[in-house]
């Protein structure tokens, strides 16, 4: 007997569970079977669970059957620290719903964004910043809003965008509904929420619903550590490249600079790729992810900011061009691969100091690390390497 519910069972209504079926998805996931009810009872919820565990439906299915459909007023305002992810969840509502939505953000036209508002969107996707200059440009009335999400939560209440977040709430009516997730929590986040409540909100208390570590990082992906001097980092990464062959990979480096410099250099090596940073215009990131999303570029070379909650199905490697500065980084980037049930492939180009931060989170995080050399064109484990040519690395 099948214990594990169907979305029917959970209240999603027969046409919403059509469209899901239609896209392969019939049962709900863990993070879904337990905040979908707790969204229901209308209180103000924080939620954590692994990257690719199902966090956008959890929140969305039920939201969505709480909108009404005799009002065209904004009734859902969504809020993600990135284009990238307001994009996409605005595609996952486009999806599963006829529901008018707009995404609002930064960095693209303001005037465009206001034309489409007169339209009478329901949903509103969006950063914090543009979302607030459209409140305060008397643009989007918020009297009507019933729930506000924060998503990935832990970055919107960063110290940089902190103030437009906590600004973006106090705009919302005391009877508001306030929704926060993330895959990792900082010890002060609760209180960072509960804290940024409306003026006048009776009910103050944020339940937590923290799911337990389906140990994706540990069972779903193998970790890899590959040393590299730093002067030879962009011809390690070449000769990589040309040993996995990967399907679809994602390089990850810190600083935007080096991006545009690593784009350049593998392009220039006929490697196809496309790259992705937080300064690019709105029409460059959008080329880029759809390009990667559509197969068009196997590689995306992007920032820890940009690719913070990127969903892309079928990612098979994640690359590291440097060890992050947090744990929790370290764990959004591989979580961009292994997702929705697949395993990946998550690897640390690392200098020798590098290399030892790397040996000291594999203990903190429980994972375990392979080393890897490459050897002839392949990458190989040490042991593999012939006897008379232990250190050699070669194309």
């Amino acid at each position: 007997m099948n214990d594990i519910p169907i979305f029917s069972d959970l209240g999603i209504p027969e046409n919403i569970c059509a469209k899901l079926a239609g896209l392969g998805i019939t049962q709900p996931t863990a993070v879904q079977q337990t905040v979908i009810p707790a969204l229901q009872t209308r209180h103000h919820i924080l939620f954590r669970s692994e990257t690719g565990t199902g966090k956008t439906f959890a929140y969305l299915l039920p939201l969505l059957n709480q909108i009404d459909t005799t009002c065209r007023n904004p009734q859902l305002i969504i809020a993600s620290p990135t284009y990238e992810l307001a994009s996409q969840i605005r595609l996952e509502i486009q999806r599963i719903s006829d529901v008018p939505s707009i995404l609002c953000i930064g960095s693209t036209s303001i005037s465009r964004q206001i034309e489409t508002l007169k339209k009478k969107p329901v949903i509103i996707v969006g950063n914090s910043a543009r979302i607030l200059e459209l409140i305060y440009l008397k643009k989007i009335k918020t009297e009507s809003v019933r729930a506000l999400v924060l998503d990935e939560a832990d970055q919107l209440f960063s110290k940089e965008l902190r103030d437009s977040t906590v600004e973006l709430v106090s705009h919302m009516p005391s009877s508001v509904q306030l929704i926060a997730c993330s895959a990792t929590v900082r010890d002060t986040l609760l209180q960072l929420i509960s804290d940024s409540l409306p003026q006048g909100c009776t009910d103050r208390t944020v339940c937590t619903h923290f799911m337990p570590a389906e140990d994706i990082l540990q069972s779903r992906i193998e970790h890899i550590a590959l040393f590299s001097e730093q002067r030879e980092k962009l011809d390690t990464v070449r000769k990589l490249l040309h040993a996995l062959e990967p399907q679809r990979a994602v390089i990850f480096v810190s600083r935007a600079a080096d991006i545009e410099k690593l784009g350049a250099y593998l392009r220039s090596k006929k490697i196809n790729c496309a790259v992705l940073f937080a300064k690019a215009d709105k029409t460059a990131r959008k080329q880029a992810i759809d390009g990667f999303r559509s197969g068009k570029y196997p590689i995306l070379i992007t920032s820890d900011l940009s690719a913070r909650g990127l969903d892309i199905l079928g990612i098979t490697h994640v690359i590291q061009m440097d060890m992050p500065s947090s744990s929790d980084v370290f764990i959004h980037r591989a979580g961009r691969t292994a997702r929705a049930g697949k395993t990946g492939i998550n690897l640390v180009i690392g200098t020798e100091q590098e290399l030892r931060r790397y040996a000291a989170l594999e203990k903190k995080l429980g994972i375990t690390v392979y080393p890897r050399i490459l050897y002839k064109g392949k990458l190989l484990a040490p042991v593999e390497i012939p006897a008379e040519h232990p250190e050699e690395q070669q194309e």
